[in-house]
């Protein structure tokens, strides 16, 4: 592309005012819009510079000279002047020009720099694919932007406005990947990423560009190109403004959807329980296929919830604020809960500092009572879930211990107090927790303790005066071993 070709376009009607053939026949490298009085550090080689001139003011030519000079300075291809500014370019401006040997060239009034502009990357986006550069100066051409807005208007999804937008690109490939590593979409020639490599430090290579639209911290978009230069950094900003286009124009059908998950989950909860029927039209419209299996999740975050569900990938699920219900196909024999535990870890790297992101799972149900019962199952799990245990199912609830985690900590903390406080942190609460601990063995207590038995016997009395209870008996010793626990 070069200075030539712009004066050969009878559309923009520009007036070559000073310019010898040899540098009208340099390459223009990319354009610069500028009205600063020293745009140097803004410029680079073969750049065309576009400029109002604003800054010119009548009687100062050291004005003209300095901007110029900036231009020359930094090997500037030509000075496209515009005259509607002033209703001429200067001369005192196309005396400096010829003084730098900066091509200089008239733009009229009713010829825009936007049309100057798209004319420079028309001619060049043919070769964009061929010359890789790091230059931020190119741009989406005006009839590809309107060709992408078109998709984006009828409705075309992720995958493909991100392979047409690199198609453009030449041999291209393209990622569109959540926060937490989840494969949107991605070019035909882009091999496929794990989530947790997608995530990886070592996997960070190349360019990433966030697509800015209103998501959740968990599923907010980027776009991953590899090879940092197969295609100009700009090209890349504006395909992901198509993007969040179209992430804009699906959030109220996904709004929408969390409505209908919420009503589902509010049906569950309802009290009185509702008709069966209720239900399963419930079910029907957040689109679970009927019978079941189906199972309930409970989660500190539904935001968290639905992208971990998405991973898991070919589930229908209907989710609200907190709850979700998801079918389960009895003939796949997929592991849920597992896939639930390994995503997990990569929605906890997204969360925000101090927050608890936590996932209760309740057992599979088939019909409407089973379901209410998975539900309070599910928030029962999510209780006794931790920042140890983060993912809690019910095949995990077959110990005391695990029993008692789905115990408010206020109301562990109160039957401890009730059943142990007359006991205290002293010795008599260590005896009773090594004797509970040997199965209520005298000498084996003595022995652990470094006592004799008769005075593991006196301290064994004193426990059952202060507690009321009698370790001979077995639902009495489970009373303490349990106040033991929760304290």
């Amino acid at each position: 592309m070069h200075v030539l070709d712009l004066l050969q376009s009878d559309d923009l009607g520009l007036t070559l005012l000073w310019g010898e053939e040899t540098l009208l026949g340099h390459e223009v490298s990319g354009v610069t819009s500028t009205d600063l009085e020293d745009p140097g550090r803004f410029l680079g080689p073969g750049d065309l510079v576009l400029s109002g001139l604003v800054w010119w003011a009548d009687g100062e030519p050291a004005k003209a000279d300095r901007f110029v000079g900036a231009l020359a300075d930094a090997g500037a291809s030509a000075l496209l002047a515009g005259e509607e500014t002033h209703g001429r370019v200067p001369e005192e401006v196309v005396a400096a020009c010829r003084a730098r040997r900066v091509p200089i060239v008239a733009v009229p009034a009713q010829t825009s720099f936007r049309a100057v502009t798209e004319a420079v990357y028309l001619r060049q986006w043919g070769d964009l694919s061929r010359r890789p550069t790091r230059n931020p100066v190119f741009a989406l051409p005006e009839n590809v932007r309107g060709d992408l807005s078109r998709l984006v208007e009828s409705g075309a999804g992720p995958a493909e406005l991100l392979e047409r937008a690199c198609g453009y690109l030449g041999r291209v490939s393209g990622y569109l990947l959540t926060a937490s590593g989840r494969t949107v979409a991605r070019t035909p020639s882009a091999p496929a990423i794990p989530a947790r490599r997608a995530v990886a430090s070592g996997a960070r290579a190349g360019l990433w560009l966030r697509v800015e639209a209103e998501s959740s911290p968990y599923d907010a978009w980027q776009l991953h190109v590899p090879d940092p230069d197969a295609a100009p950094p700009r090209v890349l900003h504006e395909i992901a403004e198509v993007l969040a286009r179209h992430r804009d124009g699906r959030r109220r059908r996904d709004e929408a959807r969390r409505a209908v998950g919420e009503e589902l989950a509010g049906l569950l909860s309802a009290e009185p329980a509702p008709e069966p029927t209720a239900l399963e039209e419930a079910l029907a419209a957040a689109g679970l296929p009927p019978g079941g299996p189906y199972r309930v999740l409970a989660s500190t975050s539904g935001d968290a919830l639905a992208e971990a569900l998405e991973h898991l990938g070919g589930i229908p699920y209907a989710v609200g604020r907190s709850v979700a219900v998801l079918y389960e196909d009895p003939g796949e024999g997929r592991d849920v809960v597992g896939g639930l535990r390994a995503v997990w870890p990569l929605l906890r790297a997204c969360a925000p500092p101090e927050t608890e992101l936590h996932l209760g799972v309740g057992a599979p149900a088939t019909g409407a009572e089973a379901l209410r019962a998975s539900l309070i199952q599910a928030r029962f799990a999510l209780t006794a879930a931790d920042e140890t245990v983060p993912v809690r199912g019910t095949e995990q609830l077959d110990t005391l211990g695990e029993l008692l985690a789905g115990v408010p900590p206020q109301v562990r903390s109160l039957f401890a107090s009730r059943t142990l406080g007359k006991l205290g942190d002293g010795m008599l609460r260590e005896t009773l927790e090594v004797f509970l601990a040997n199965n209520c063995s005298w000498a084996r207590t003595a022995e652990a303790m470094h006592l004799h038995v008769n005075t593991v016997h006196y301290r064994i009395e004193r426990v059952e005066t202060l507690t009321g209870r009698d370790l001979s008996r077995l639902d009495h010793k489970l009373d303490l071993y349990a106040a033991l626990r929760c304290g």
